[in-house]
Protein backbone atom coordinates (compact mmCIF):
# COMPACT_ATOMS: atom_id res chain seq x y z
CA UNK A 1 0.00 0.00 0.00
CA UNK A 2 1.07 3.24 -1.03
CA UNK A 3 1.42 6.09 1.83
CA UNK A 4 -0.59 9.31 0.93
CA UNK A 5 -0.41 12.65 2.05
CA UNK A 6 -2.41 16.11 1.32
CA UNK A 7 -1.63 19.15 -0.15
CA UNK A 8 -2.41 22.42 -1.47
CA UNK A 9 -4.82 21.98 -4.60
CA UNK A 10 -3.68 25.69 -5.05
CA UNK A 11 -0.21 26.48 -3.28
CA UNK A 12 0.03 29.88 -1.98
CA UNK A 13 3.45 30.04 -2.84
CA UNK A 14 3.06 29.68 -6.54
CA UNK A 15 4.89 26.54 -7.12
CA UNK A 16 8.38 27.98 -5.57
CA UNK A 17 8.25 24.44 -3.02
CA UNK A 18 7.95 26.23 0.01
CA UNK A 19 4.80 24.74 1.50
CA UNK A 20 5.51 21.82 3.79
CA UNK A 21 4.10 19.17 1.74
CA UNK A 22 7.38 19.93 -0.21
CA UNK A 23 9.80 18.26 2.26
CA UNK A 24 8.16 14.99 2.44
CA UNK A 25 7.55 14.62 -1.22
CA UNK A 26 11.87 14.86 -0.75
CA UNK A 27 12.20 12.16 1.53
CA UNK A 28 9.86 10.31 -0.45
CA UNK A 29 12.49 10.57 -3.49
CA UNK A 30 15.12 10.61 -1.53
CA UNK A 31 14.45 6.84 -0.19
CA UNK A 32 12.03 5.75 -3.13
CA UNK A 33 9.00 5.19 -1.78
CA UNK A 34 6.23 5.75 -4.18
CA UNK A 35 3.23 7.98 -2.80
CA UNK A 36 0.01 9.58 -3.85
CA UNK A 37 -1.24 13.09 -3.37
CA UNK A 38 -4.83 14.03 -2.44
CA UNK A 39 -4.84 17.45 -3.23
CA UNK A 40 -7.14 20.03 -0.72
CA UNK A 41 -8.54 23.32 -1.13
CA UNK A 42 -8.58 26.08 1.41
CA UNK A 43 -12.11 25.18 2.41
CA UNK A 44 -11.83 21.45 2.71
CA UNK A 45 -8.69 22.02 4.93
CA UNK A 46 -11.31 23.30 7.61
CA UNK A 47 -13.72 19.89 7.01
CA UNK A 48 -14.15 17.99 9.96
CA UNK A 49 -12.68 14.83 8.03
CA UNK A 50 -9.61 16.79 7.51
CA UNK A 51 -9.75 18.10 10.64
CA UNK A 52 -9.90 14.66 12.18
CA UNK A 53 -6.40 13.96 10.54
CA UNK A 54 -4.76 17.08 11.30
CA UNK A 55 -6.37 19.10 14.64
CA UNK A 56 -4.94 22.20 12.91
CA UNK A 57 -6.13 22.18 9.45
CA UNK A 58 -2.95 22.54 7.68
CA UNK A 59 -1.06 20.69 5.47
CA UNK A 60 0.76 18.01 4.83
CA UNK A 61 -0.56 15.06 6.70
CA UNK A 62 0.20 11.41 5.89
CA UNK A 63 -1.95 8.27 5.92
CA UNK A 64 -0.81 4.72 5.27
CA UNK A 65 -3.62 2.23 6.72
CA UNK A 66 -4.64 2.68 10.25
CA UNK A 67 -1.64 5.01 10.79
CA UNK A 68 -2.12 9.05 10.46
CA UNK A 69 0.33 11.22 10.90
CA UNK A 70 0.20 15.45 11.27
CA UNK A 71 3.34 17.93 11.09
CA UNK A 72 5.74 17.74 8.57
CA UNK A 73 9.12 16.90 10.40
CA UNK A 74 7.33 14.19 12.09
CA UNK A 75 6.73 12.26 8.56
CA UNK A 76 10.35 12.98 7.13
CA UNK A 77 11.28 11.48 10.84
CA UNK A 78 8.84 8.20 10.26
CA UNK A 79 10.15 8.10 6.50
CA UNK A 80 13.84 8.53 7.94
CA UNK A 81 12.92 5.96 10.15
CA UNK A 82 11.18 3.18 7.71
CA UNK A 83 13.56 3.63 5.35
CA UNK A 84 17.54 3.51 4.50
CA UNK A 85 19.49 6.68 3.25
CA UNK A 86 18.08 9.52 5.32
CA UNK A 87 19.72 8.69 9.16
CA UNK A 88 22.86 7.18 9.90
CA UNK A 89 23.35 3.42 10.89
CA UNK A 90 25.79 4.48 13.87
CA UNK A 91 23.72 5.41 16.78
CA UNK A 92 25.05 8.44 17.95
CA UNK A 93 25.34 10.10 14.34
CA UNK A 94 21.92 9.15 14.10
CA UNK A 95 20.87 10.76 17.33
CA UNK A 96 23.05 13.98 16.36
CA UNK A 97 20.90 14.08 12.74
CA UNK A 98 17.64 13.93 14.73
CA UNK A 99 18.88 16.70 16.79
CA UNK A 100 19.51 18.74 13.56
CA UNK A 101 15.95 18.46 12.19
CA UNK A 102 14.73 19.44 15.79
CA UNK A 103 16.99 22.56 15.49
CA UNK A 104 16.07 23.14 12.25
CA UNK A 105 12.29 23.10 12.79
CA UNK A 106 12.59 24.33 16.30
CA UNK A 107 15.64 27.03 16.64
CA UNK A 108 16.06 28.28 12.78
CA UNK A 109 12.57 28.43 11.35
CA UNK A 110 10.59 30.14 13.86
CA UNK A 111 12.52 33.91 13.38
CA UNK A 112 12.48 33.18 9.85
CA UNK A 113 8.93 32.38 9.25
CA UNK A 114 8.03 35.36 11.93
CA UNK A 115 10.24 37.94 9.62
CA UNK A 116 8.50 36.02 6.29
CA UNK A 117 4.50 37.10 7.32
CA UNK A 118 6.33 40.82 8.46
CA UNK A 119 7.31 41.40 5.14
CA UNK A 120 4.41 39.84 3.75
CA UNK A 121 1.69 41.75 6.04
CA UNK A 122 2.80 44.25 7.96
CA UNK A 123 4.07 46.88 5.51
CA UNK A 124 1.22 48.97 5.68
CA UNK A 125 2.13 49.31 9.55
CA UNK A 126 3.37 52.49 11.12
CA UNK A 127 5.83 50.45 12.78
CA UNK A 128 6.83 48.11 10.36
CA UNK A 129 10.53 48.87 9.74
CA UNK A 130 11.22 49.05 13.35
CA UNK A 131 9.97 46.00 13.42
CA UNK A 132 11.59 44.18 10.67
CA UNK A 133 14.57 45.22 11.91
CA UNK A 134 14.72 43.84 15.24
CA UNK A 135 13.61 40.74 13.01
CA UNK A 136 15.58 40.52 10.62
CA UNK A 137 18.63 40.62 13.00
CA UNK A 138 17.22 37.80 14.88
CA UNK A 139 16.96 35.76 11.51
CA UNK A 140 20.84 37.15 11.19
CA UNK A 141 21.93 35.76 14.66
CA UNK A 142 20.91 31.95 13.65
CA UNK A 143 22.82 32.35 10.41
CA UNK A 144 25.67 33.34 12.02
CA UNK A 145 25.09 30.02 14.52
CA UNK A 146 24.37 28.13 11.85
CA UNK A 147 27.25 28.91 9.72
CA UNK A 148 30.12 28.37 11.71
CA UNK A 149 28.29 24.94 12.98
CA UNK A 150 28.32 24.29 9.08
CA UNK A 151 31.84 25.75 8.09
CA UNK A 152 33.65 23.76 5.36
CA UNK A 153 31.30 20.95 5.32
CA UNK A 154 29.43 19.81 2.60
CA UNK A 155 26.46 18.75 5.12
CA UNK A 156 25.72 18.88 9.29
CA UNK A 157 26.22 14.86 10.31
CA UNK A 158 28.65 13.79 7.84
CA UNK A 159 26.91 12.64 4.93
CA UNK A 160 23.60 13.73 3.74
CA UNK A 161 20.80 13.47 6.22
CA UNK A 162 17.04 14.08 7.10
CA UNK A 163 18.55 17.16 8.92
CA UNK A 164 19.99 18.58 6.17
CA UNK A 165 16.65 17.76 4.17
CA UNK A 166 14.69 20.34 6.83
CA UNK A 167 17.47 22.53 7.40
CA UNK A 168 17.48 23.32 3.35
CA UNK A 169 13.95 23.54 3.48
CA UNK A 170 13.93 26.18 6.41
CA UNK A 171 16.88 28.42 4.84
CA UNK A 172 15.01 28.24 1.21
CA UNK A 173 12.31 30.49 2.72
CA UNK A 174 14.94 33.53 2.82
CA UNK A 175 16.35 32.79 -0.71
CA UNK A 176 14.76 36.02 -2.02
CA UNK A 177 15.71 38.37 1.05
CA UNK A 178 19.14 38.46 0.32
CA UNK A 179 20.16 37.34 3.95
CA UNK A 180 21.38 34.11 2.50
CA UNK A 181 24.67 35.95 0.39
CA UNK A 182 26.24 37.11 3.06
CA UNK A 183 26.63 33.74 4.05
CA UNK A 184 28.84 31.96 1.11
CA UNK A 185 29.00 28.56 3.06
CA UNK A 186 25.27 28.08 3.92
CA UNK A 187 24.09 29.75 0.21
CA UNK A 188 26.18 26.77 -1.35
CA UNK A 189 24.79 24.25 1.00
CA UNK A 190 21.32 25.09 0.23
CA UNK A 191 22.38 24.62 -3.38
CA UNK A 192 23.75 21.12 -2.99
CA UNK A 193 20.27 20.56 -1.39
CA UNK A 194 18.73 21.65 -4.42
CA UNK A 195 20.59 20.06 -7.17
CA UNK A 196 19.96 16.63 -5.33
CA UNK A 197 18.15 14.59 -8.17
CA UNK A 198 15.49 13.68 -4.99
CA UNK A 199 15.20 17.30 -4.99
CA UNK A 200 14.27 18.32 -8.61
CA UNK A 201 11.60 15.34 -8.58
CA UNK A 202 10.17 16.57 -5.67
CA UNK A 203 10.23 20.41 -6.41
CA UNK A 204 8.81 19.42 -10.01
CA UNK A 205 6.09 17.03 -8.76
CA UNK A 206 5.04 19.83 -6.35
CA UNK A 207 5.24 22.76 -9.30
CA UNK A 208 2.99 20.40 -11.73
CA UNK A 209 0.49 20.75 -8.87
CA UNK A 210 0.61 24.69 -8.83
CA UNK A 211 0.65 24.64 -12.93
CA UNK A 212 -2.71 22.15 -13.24
CA UNK A 213 -4.26 24.30 -10.46
CA UNK A 214 -3.22 27.90 -12.67
CA UNK A 215 -4.37 25.80 -16.04
CA UNK A 216 -8.03 24.62 -13.84
CA UNK A 217 -8.34 28.31 -12.82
Amino acid sequence: MKPTITAFAASPDRGRGLARDMRVRWAFEEVGQPYDVRLLSFAAMKDPAHLADHPFGQIPTYRNGDLVLFESGAIVLHIAERHGGLLPDDTDARARAVAWMFAALNTVEPPIVEYGMATLFEQDKSWYEERQQMLEARVRARLDELSAALGDADWLEGAFSAGDLLMVTVLRRIERSGLLAHYPNLAAYVARGEARPAYRRAFDAQLAVFAASETSG
